[in-house]
């Protein structure tokens, strides 16, 4: 490393987050490109079979095979790392990759897992359906209840998980709260961060251990790849990574290279994504067919002083109620023309999708109903169109009931 790079490095270590997002981790060649790279390459050559062995044994660091090591994707796992205030990161396929890659890593059959109740659908498949086969049991509880937190941990509990604000009803979890259960009861406190990403919220600052994130959202923020990242304490880190190592659900460098693309506009995009959807909630919550609006800058909304105190931002991602049921909430989606009707989130085009039949359609109408996910509900991503055209499609809905 010349004198320069190593300068440049240190000066990074006292950098805020604009930077970052835009500078750590970044390599250079012998060839100087500006740009980062992409190497995407299967395998790499060693100078000897000497320091094959030793690279294998992990006696000597480097790339051995781009299962697990890749450049690019090591330029990812850095600067989200850095981003999140965290020692290490580690990069997944998707975001569910990183949930599974998790767990798989760091419980064993036998372990407890409490889990909030307002978590993306198929998180509690995850849990329920395939996790409980190699016997893991798991409680659900209510995001907001410390009491139901502290009531379900038993002896055999060692991770705590959850996401705030929550898919899709925005609740905000006390973060410095949950964080001091854990560590009385010797467990992991890991937060899903998707909603927020570290521009807007970094749960290691309130005492999380690990922090969760499809990248395939706002990490991209345009929509283009899939992909999911654990960050954290080298020590758990460090597991993961051995389980990617055997198993194999990880990010490929030319998705990485997209991600970091996406991080070099991140502050930007959520400041925007925020204006734009405190503006939306605001305007939804004045119209007479809207039952109710869940969006955590509210003031309505009985999670705002917590989400003022933890993010600096509430996010692009809101829920709301027509008056009615399943028949309004689809007419009212069918007649928009500027959202695009999907599932995902996180994108620069606003989304809109109905929870109870997509996201949240494989839950059972208890595990639904538990979860506040109604018939009625609408959840959108705002983008960063006009806000005054997305009022008149919003508007284009609201004619349709």
């Amino acid at each position: 490393m010349s004198l320069k790079e190593e300068q440049r490095r240190a000066a990074l270590e006292h950098a805020r987050i604009d930077t970052l997002a835009i500078r750590a981790g970044q390599i250079r060649t012998a060839e100087g490109e500006h740009a980062e790279p992409i190497f995407p390459t299967s395998s790499y050559v060693f100078d000897s079979a000497a320091q094959a062995a030793a690279r294998f044994k992990g006696d000597e660091k480097g790339n051995v095979y781009s299962r697990y090591t890749n450049p690019t994707v090591r330029n990812f796992e850095q600067r989200i790392a850095a981003l999140e205030g965290a020692e290490a990161g580690v990069a997944t396929a998707s975001g569910m990759a990183a949930i599974l890659s998790t767990c798989m890593a760091l419980l064993a059959a036998g372990d407890h897992v409490v889990c909030s109740r307002n978590v993306f659908g198929t998180t509690t498949n995850l849990f329920l359906k395939y996790l409980c086969k190699f016997g893991l049991e798991v409680s659900f509880v209510d995001l907001v209840d410390l009491d139901d937190w502290a009531s379900a941990i038993k002896p055999n509990t060692k991770l705590l998980f959850c996401e705030t604000p929550s898919n899709p009803i925005c609740e905000v979890a006390d973060l410095s709260a949950l964080s001091v259960l854990a560590k009385k009861h010797q467990c992991l406190f890991v937060v899903d961060n998707c909603f927020c990403t570290p521009a807007l919220q970094k749960p290691i600052d309130f005492g999380a251990d690990l922090v969760i994130h499809s990248a395939t959202k706002y990490l991209d923020g345009q929509g283009r790849c899939v992909g999911g990242c654990v960050v954290g304490r080298h020590e758990q880190i460090e597991e993961i990574v051995g389980f990617l190592r055997t198993c194999g659900p990880t990010m490929s460098p030319f998705n990485a290279w997209v991600f970091l693309k996406g991080l070099e506009t991140l502050r930007l995009r959520m400041d925007a994504h925020s204006a734009n959807a405190l503006a939306l909630a605001q305007w939804l919550e004045q119209q007479d067919a809207v039952e109710k609006v869940f969006y955590s800058g509210l003031d309505s909304h009985p999670g705002k002083p917590l989400a003022t105190k933890q993010q600096r931002g509430y996010g692009g991602v809101l829920s709301f109620r027509v008056k009615g049921g399943r028949d309004e909430a689809w007419r009212f989606i069918d007649a928009t023309r500027i959202c695009s009707l999907t599932a995902n989130l996180g994108d620069v085009k606003t989304t809109i999708v109905h929870p109870a039949t997509t996201t949240h359609g494989r839950l059972t109408d208890e595990q639904r109903a538990a979860a506040s996910i109604s018939d009625n509900l609408i959840r959108l991503a705002v983008g960063l169109e006009d806000i005054e055209d997305l009022k008149i499609d919003m508007q284009r809905g609201l004619d349709a009931l």
